[in-house]
């Protein structure tokens, strides 16, 4: 859990969903003078404890073999590890791969530490985070952040030369892998790349050729992505890699400039501490306006095509997306949703026109055309999706533009309900989808307290049933697992969940970013979709964050990632090069490979 994501900049009367729950602890008559206490009794039948030593759910096949996935969740579960190396269930394996400053040319081989910008440009960044494999064979890799202290040893940059060479280590990579043994590599392929801030990109949609994107610097020349956290895939086989806290590299030189309302609302200010705008005038508010509106973005990537620019899909409103999950709803209509990781913000979706297929057949893009709806939920267990349009009243004097470039005051005006940082979202077994609230402990929720942990300190996961399959404005929502009430034998198993990924045949992995019971390593769980029951499979790097997941091989293989680890310091880890027994102290954000030592199903 870092600074950046520790915010408010909502400054709205609207609903705190921590009100929404405390409401629907006393309709139930559960609230026993504590919603804390009553937090689980209200909320169906899941348990929400882990039973360690015996699986979720026992058939018989354990993930043994080749045999159909049955949804077994039948491994050690592994105690919580606080050490600056990763730790794995026994019937695992673990591999490193694509570490921080390797090549992109396949070669195998990394640039030194004080590689120069240019080498940066053609290398693995730092950041690793959302993720997804296309057909075994090329990964799309989100290179969230590095800070100047990770590149340099030290918070303040002192040139131009730094500053692009920061922003290079930003974006997003894509590589081809290929299988040797029970990990991969990267292989030489005319389709490996890396794109960064200043890739030339593209707009489509509503708001591309609007006032809003005419800036003074490269004014019909885009340019970058940034601050790329989570992801998603669509059915045609492109990638979405999601712009979350822009507002963090943008500051002012101008000497008492102040920001607007709009910019305060999605929290940009006169600097940071990234000092990008002291070299880049691209960043600097004062003297490039509107630069701000091109990014915080859904951004669509083609795996495939080296020479195609990315583009971003201004339909789906800008925010600080936190990721793009797509699911097919009623009528092949392409659903997307988001969440909006700060705290007191939204959960977001967006339903294509039509279906997708017969889009492209008269030349629309699925995600060019259709309605962005925000979250609201009810004390009763259900709640609606408000659209943000014109056609909802409370929006007619707004232009579409407007709308989706300002698509957090959108939600605003039309009284979405305040989420406790709603993070990665993934879609189950019948239709449920999940969303991780990491946590919420600012002063808003201390006011009100009313969360099922209290303040929400240890956050927790909410599901939900949208009607007519992904696509109407009524949904049913319910707590999947409220991390202050998962238990096993030696106590609470987590906190702050953040990333999650629903395997569809039963397993939900969870990944966490932020304060752990005991002082302990973030972690990766996986849990049973219809008990709630948990079991740990893998701890982190003390100081670094579990994220991102995908799968090889009909998930008999699994990517996850270990971002920051150490935090940058060596002297709390110097992650992976002990792990794999090579030179070096400075620690490198990395992906980890994990097998299941039988070739079973991972999670199995």
């Amino acid at each position: 859990m870092h600074d950046h994501d520790d915010t408010i900049s909502n400054p709205s009367d609207n609903r705190l969903f921590s009100d929404i729950v405390n409401a629907r602890a006393t309709r139930r008559a559960f609230l026993a003078g504590s919603a804390g206490v009553a937090a689980l009794s209200f909320f169906g039948s899941n348990s929400a404890v882990a039973t360690p030593g015996r699986p979720a759910t026992d058939n018989g096949n354990n993930g043994q073999g080749r045999g159909a996935d049955k949804g077994d969740i039948g491994f050690t579960s592994i105690p919580l590890d606080g050490g600056p190396m990763p730790t794995i269930a026994p019937e695992y394996a673990m591999s490193v791969i694509l570490p921080w400053r390797e090549k992109i040319d396949g070669s195998g081989e990394s640039y030194p530490y004080d590689l120069t910008s240019e080498q940066q440009e053609k290398a693995i960044g730092l950041g690793h985070d959302g993720m997804w494999l296309f057909d075994d064979d090329i990964l799309c890799l989100n290179l969230e952040y590095g800070t100047n202290f990770h590149m340099f040893g030290r918070d303040e940059l002192q040139s131009l030369e730094e500053v692009r060479k920061v922003q290079a280590a930003h974006g997003v990579a894509v590589v081809a892998l290929e299988r040797t043994g029970d990990t991969f590599r990267m292989k030489r392929d005319k389709r490996n790349r890396r794109i960064h801030v200043n890739t030339p990109v593209e707009f489509s949609g509503p708001v591309a050729g609007t006032h809003y994107l005419n800036v003074a610097v490269d004014n019909d020349n885009p340019k970058g992505t940034v601050n790329n956290c989570s992801m998603g895939h669509t059915p045609w086989g492109t990638y979405l890699t999601c712009e979350e806290n822009f507002h963090q590299y943008f500051g002012a030189t101008a000497e008492g400039w102040e920001p607007s309302e709009r910019q305060k609302r999605v929290g940009l200010t006169s600097g940071q501490g990234w000092d990008w705008h002291k070299f880049d005038k691209r960043f600097d508010l004062s003297k490039n306006a509107n630069e701000e509106h091109r990014f915080g973005w859904v951004v669509e990537i083609d795996p495939q095509k080296p020479d195609q620019k990315p583009v971003k899909r201004t339909a789906l409103g800008r925010f600080k997306h936190e990721g793009a999950t797509v699911v097919e709803g009623q009528g092949n209509r392409v659903v997307v949703y988001s969440g909006d990781d700060e705290r007191n913000e939204y959960i977001y979706k967006f339903v294509s026109a039509g279906n997708w297929k017969s889009m492209f057949a008269r030349g629309i893009h699925p995600l060019d055309e259709g309605v962005l709806y925000v979250a609201q939920f009810n004390e009763d267990g259900t709640g609606k999706w408000l659209e943000l349009s014109r056609n909802n009243p409370k929006l007619r004097k707004w232009s579409m533009e407007t709308i989706l470039v300002h698509a957090r005051m959108a939600a605003d005006e039309v009284g979405a309900t305040k989420m406790d940082r709603p993070e990665w979202i993934t879609v189950g077994q019948n239709e449920e989808v999940f969303c991780t609230l990491t946590n919420n402990t600012k002063p808003y929720a201390e006011v009100r307290p009313g969360n099922p942990s209290g303040i929400n300190s240890d956050g927790h996961i909410v599901k939900w049933v949208d009607s007519n399959k992904h696509t109407g404005t009524d949904f049913k929502w319910d707590f999947f697992a409220i991390a202050a009430d998962v238990h096993d034998e030696n106590g609470q198993m987590f906190g702050s969940p953040d990333g999650i990924w629903a395997d569809g045949k039963g397993r939900v992995f969870v990944e966490t970013d932020g304060a752990q019971p005991g002082d302990a390593n973030d972690q990766l769980l996986v849990a049973n979709q219809a008990t709630a029951e948990f079991k740990r499979l893998m701890t982190g790097v003390k100081g670094g964050e579990v994220t991102g997941i995908t799968v090889a091989d009909n998930q008999r293989v699994m990517f996850a990632n270990i971002q920051h680890p150490g935090n940058g310091d060596p002297e709390v880890s110097n992650f992976p090069e002990a792990f794999t027994g090579a030179d070096g102290a400075v620690p490198r954000d990395a992906t980890i490979v994990i097998v299941r030592k039988n070739g079973g199903i991972v999670g199995s």
